[in-house]
């Protein structure tokens, strides 16, 4: 990251640019107005890490300055949440007397909430002993007077958590508080507030739906359980077992009756849904019983793969939401075949940078 563009009287402008490029990239397709959904200018990242570097009795936070081509000392940085900043200063400060808890330390990750939980991983270039457990308790001990907060040591091979690898993120939506378990390593949306505005809008492009949901690469559920009350039934696939341990919790967390979760990939339940195989997780659950005329896709950065694609060709209504305009470019030359876009968006979850995250919902060609 270039540090020197982190300044919050450019954001409006960065934003615009952004904007700009998403337009002239989509300039071959027939896109509605485009919806530009802003991030708050400083302190918006729910999560980051850090190397740490060891100099003498010093110790400190540093990151990567790409233009610089050089490690920039971090004692507090913009894009992270207040609660991160603050953690960061008395992190360290407990730190760097404790010869037990900073030996071969190398990295420190954080995983903060809007809601003030945060969670902090200590990672060692180390095997982690009795004597690192009995000084981590204490440090727990030092900082809870100020943090609600958990540790973790990680190792090769080796995790200890102190006391609870989550955080449990509550987000307003709509008027309504929905609580999600976000799991130490698994992945959540960085900018919470954006976050929001994302599931607000999944909720308005979908309301007065009809029928039933599918959607691919669910997560924790996050979207699953926005979307669930626009819906008669969701059925949702997720592959990592963590997440999916997480969006369980997160179903009965939220009183959620008509959503079920299957642990699988897209790519094998595309080719399930295509009759090309059986699978033992799917025994019992009666695919037929569901009429899902929408779908919903939130696929890695390397787009949905063509099998994939063809399963989500054949619903009435897809929502597709994007970490990678080019592969969503490339999976629309496909789908707008047969669909047309009806709504557009920019999320900017990551402020000066290029990245672009886009939301498109597409209906078929009557």
């Amino acid at each position: 990251m270039n540090l020197e563009l982190l300044n919050p009287a450019n954001y409006a402008a960065q934003l615009e640019e952004k904007r700009k490029k998403l337009k002239e990239l989509f300039t071959t397709f027939a896109t509605p107005e485009l919806e530009v959904f802003a991030s708050e200018p400083s302190h918006y990242r729910m999560r980051a890490e850090f190397r740490v570097w060891h100099e003498g009795v010093d110790l400190y936070f540093y990151m990567f300055d790409k233009e610089k081509d050089q490690n920039i000392r971090t004692e507090q940085f913009l894009p992270a949440s207040v609660l991160i900043n603050e953690m960061m200063l008395a992190l360290m400060y407990e730190l760097r007397p404790n010869q037990v808890l900073r030996q071969k330390l190398f990295q420190v990750d954080f995983l903060s909430t809007l809601n003030g939980e945060i969670l902090v991983s200590l990672l060692y270039h180390r095997q982690l002993g009795a004597d690192w457990i009995d000084e981590a308790y204490k440090l727990k001990e030092k900082l809870s007077s100020k943090f609600n907060v958990n540790l973790i040591g990680r190792a090769r091979k080796q995790q200890i958590v102190i006391d609870q690898d989550f955080v449990l993120e509550q987000l307003p939506i709509n008027g309504k508080i929905l609580t999600y378990k976000q799991i130490e390593n698994s992945f959540t949306q960085p900018n919470g507030k954006v976050a929001i505005k994302m599931l607000e809008w999944a909720i308005d492009v979908t309301k007065n739906s009809n029928g039933d949901l599918l959607e691919l690469y669910c997560g924790n559920g996050n979207f699953s359980i926005a979307l669930a009350p626009n819906f008669r039934s969701v059925l949702a696939t997720e592959l990592a077992k963590p997440s999916v341990e997480a969006a369980q919790f997160n179903i009965a967390a939220n009183n959620i009756k008509n959503l079920q979760i299957i642990r699988m990939s897209a790519e094998d339940f595309s080719d399930a849904m295509a009759g090309k195989r059986e699978y033992t997780r799917l025994k019992g659950i009666d695919l037929k019983s569901y009429e899902c005329n929408t779908i919903f896709v939130d696929p890695p950065r390397a787009g949905i793969d063509p099998n994939t694609l063809a399963l989500v060709k054949s619903y009435e209504r897809i929502l597709y939401i994007s970490c990678n305009p080019i592969t969503l470019i490339a999976n629309l030359a496909t789908l707008c075949i047969t669909h047309q876009i009806k709504r557009f968006a920019l999320f900017d979850q990551f402020p000066y940078t290029d990245h672009m995250e886009c939301g498109v919902l597409l209906e078929r060609i009557i």
